[in-house]
């Protein structure tokens, strides 16, 4: 059969699926390239003769914006599988892949900096004034990004001493920006699976009291007894304002009053419910169970960790470029650039600091033969919580065994994390 003649473009006047007038699909007609191959403007060109550079500074920030849109793409759907009243358990893994392939986006968006500093303070001087009024400040995507993930809008540096929203003059966009607040983030989501982590409620297993013992037992063992046993008065008097301050520090999670008021005060976001799901998650991460919900925290972990490293490079592209200079967009330049970098832009910083809870794996209390057995598998048809009359015997060789009577979640559901 003779082959199909090429209409313009490339593209083929053959019929498709039997019909005529069609033309086929092809590389060029798929990915739009007429549309995004001609979407340079430079507009140093426009008004006279064009400044080579514009045109690596224009496609470079499209290509942030094209990644932008992959990115919302992908933390959207994690967060629908997350909005689910229980977590399905088979999309752990799909959930990684997609969270991982993010990490590995902002990885390539922190190395296009270096792209972009090829051009010289010189170079960006020819076409700076063309930009007018434009500034990264006004990337849309980038605020739906932040607001998806969870940044609080208490703690936004203002831009022009005004909220970031009023750049956006259009109406969809302002319905965008409401939305992206409104809804659940992945923040809140996440919250909420870290308060169902199994293990917190089982009844013969107290994981919260038994970890307070452990706690107590290890800080005895390596600061309080030497410190006893010690006739150097000012060796004692150093070791125990340690001991006093480790156990300062412990008691501000482990009482839940105190836990409460340093969130009333701004200092942690996680609820202690949440708090004590990824202190277990860290403490049992070689648990079968635990081991992919610990690699999930630890890519949350390594978004914030790249948006923040992307945030300094960025800065430092613009102390650079600009130096001292005010912004194209009118606000101070790198002095709210420099702002913005700091913990108060970091989503999950609580789950950076569960690092200072952790103990030495002598001290972790280990796990009951009973809820390994309820962890190993995905469903059951009785209550959390509850054992049969063999597992408490077996529960009851474990030591600092306490009932709590907070187990039941709900009957016949999936015990899940």
């Amino acid at each position: 059969m003779a082959e199909c003649p090429l209409g313009m473009n490339g593209t083929s006047s053959c019929p498709v699926n039997g019909q005529e007038g069609e033309e086929t699909l092809n590389y060029h007609s798929y990915l739009k390239l007429d549309k995004l191959l001609n979407s340079q403007v430079m507009q140093s060109g426009i008004k006279s003769q064009a400044v080579h550079d514009e045109h690596l500074f224009i496609i470079t920030h499209q290509a942030y914006e094209l990644w932008f849109k992959q990115v919302l793409h992908e933390i959207d759907s994690v967060r629908e599988m997350f909005m689910l009243p229980m977590l399905d358990e088979s999309k752990t893994l799909l959930i990684l892949n997609r969270l991982q392939r993010v990490t590995l986006i902002l990885k390539l968006l922190v190395d296009q900096i270096d792209i972009l500093e090829t051009m010289t303070p010189l170079d960006f001087l020819e076409f700076r004034l063309q930009l007018s009024t434009s500034s990264g400040f006004q990337s849309l995507q980038f605020r739906l990004l932040e607001n998806k993930l969870g940044v609080l809008e208490s703690s936004r540096v203002k831009y022009n001493q005004q909220h970031y929203a009023k750049v956006f003059n259009r109406e969809d966009q302002l319905k965008q920006v409401k939305d992206s607040v409104e809804q659940d983030s992945l923040f809140q989501l996440v919250e909420r699976w870290l308060e169902r982590t199994p293990g917190l409620n089982f009844k013969s297993f107290n994981f919260w009291e038994l970890y307070k013992r452990s706690v107590d037992r290890w800080l005895q063992d390596i600061i309080l007894s030497p410190a006893e046993e010690t006739n150097d008065p000012k060796i004692k008097e150093e070791m125990m304002a340690e001991y006093k301050k480790q156990k300062d520090s412990f008691d501000s999670v482990l009482d839940e009053d105190k836990y409460k008021s340093s969130m009333a005060r701004g200092d942690r976001r996680l609820s202690h419910a949440a708090f004590k799901g990824a202190i277990l998650i860290s403490l049992y991460h070689d648990q079968p169970r635990f081991n992919q919900p610990s690699k999930l925290l630890s890519l949350l972990m390594d978004i914030d960790s790249l948006l923040t490293k992307w945030r300094y490079n960025h800065v430092m592209m613009v102390q650079r470029m600009i130096g001292s200079k005010v912004g194209t967009g009118g606000s101070s330049g790198y002095q709210y650039l420099r702002s913005t970098v700091s913990d108060r832009y970091k989503v999950f910083l609580d789950l950076f600091n569960t690092s200072t809870f952790l103990i030495p794996r002598a001290y972790i209390p280990p796990l009951t033969r009973s809820l390994k057995r309820q962890l190993s598998i995905l469903c059951h048809d009785h209550i959390p919580g509850e054992s049969s009359e063999e597992d408490n015997d077996d529960d009851e060789k474990v030591e600092g065994d306490t009932a709590n009577g907070n187990g039941a979640i709900g009957a016949k559901v999936k015990f899940e994390i």
